[in-house]
């Protein structure tokens, strides 16, 4: 499939002698058309960065970022026209209604007003706003506002569309329903670039995973190839105290083909498939434990850690 993004060896330092911070360190990635792509990693990762030079908001120091096949700093009028912007930020108009938000964005593209009247009634029953078309963006919930910022990004028909974390702070109704309305997106042939904090939901909607730290890239591929390449299948997460049985395998005194990770109050195994029913046979009757499949988050925290970001 064609790449609809692609960074070359993108590189941004801030600052200048003793006092600079390379940020981005010299990464190569692309988003393929048609696909949804998520852009991961903690606080201070380098994502933040990423995404302004791509948005042209951030000057990069070397290398080459494309959208479309043009500069992404130098993109011309009627490229900026083919993508849709969510800001992690809520930045509609409060003095305007919901469908006016919309209108108004609309013309900015200049988008004749008989389009408008078509396509605007279209996006408010898209995102299930139907109802406050003529309320004030004061009157609606977080979900509201968010789903509405969604609905904007839509309305110049975008090919591209990137989202800065477009579900944090919301409630799960709220949040299944964007994800029905992003996956919906894909399905008609839009690029999506994602950028989020919740694993599951990048495991959910995502083709490919991009894993950024310390300005570089940990690792890409599919939510699957990611957890194939780095951890198990399986995770028993056994609560505190651990039997002896597990206690030897948790110091690596065992043969087994497990790894084990200290997290506070619980003790994290990670068994392959094949090994599964036998470490089961291990845990006692009484010992309290959740058996699951391994999941991003899993790969997430054994590639970045567990420590705090600020």
């Amino acid at each position: 499939m064609p790449s609809i993004i692609t960074a070359t060896d993108l590189k941004k330092t801030y600052g200048k002698g003793d006092t600079a911070h390379e940020a981005v360190k010299g990464i190569n990635f692309y988003v393929s058309e048609g696909t949804c792509t998520g852009l991961l990693g903690p606080n201070g990762a380098g994502k933040t960065t990423t995404m302004g030079m791509l948005m042209g908001l951030v000057r990069m120091t070397s290398g080459s970022l494309n959208v479309f096949g043009q500069p992404a700093d130098k993109l011309p009028r009627d490229i900026k026209a083919r993508i849709g912007l969510v800001p992690q930020e809520d930045n509609l108009d409060p003095d305007l209604s919901v469908e006016q938000n919309l209108y108004i964005y609309g013309r900015y593209f200049g988008i004749k007003k008989d389009v408008l009247a078509t396509r605007v009634p279209q996006l408010l029953n898209f995102m299930q706003l139907e109802e406050k078309t003529k309320s004030r963006v004061n009157q609606l919930s977080g979900g509201m506002k968010r789903r509405l910022v969604i609905a904007r990004a839509l309305v110049n028909d975008p090919d591209l569309i990137i989202l800065d974390e477009p579900t944090t702070g919301l409630d799960p109704q709220a949040r299944v329903m964007i994800w029905q309305r992003l996956l919906e997106l894909k399905k008609q042939g839009k690029t999506l670039l994602l950028t989020t904090h919740y694993m599951d939901e990048a495991q959910r909607l995502c083709d490919d995973i991009i894993l950024i730290d310390g300005g570089k890239i940990l690792d890409n591929g599919t939510p699957q190839q990611l957890i194939k390449n780095h951890v198990k299948a399986h995770v028993f997460d056994v609560t505190k105290p651990l039997p002896s049985a597990l206690t030897r395998v948790a110091e690596g005194k065992t043969q087994q083909d497990i790894n084990a990770e200290d997290v506070g109050d619980s003790v994290l195994f990670y068994v392959t498939e094949a090994g599964t029913p036998s470490f089961r046979k291990t845990i006692p009757h009484d010992a309290q434990y959740l058996h699951r499949p391994a999941h991003l988050e899993d790969v997430f925290l054994t590639l970045t850690g567990r420590n705090l970001r600020e």
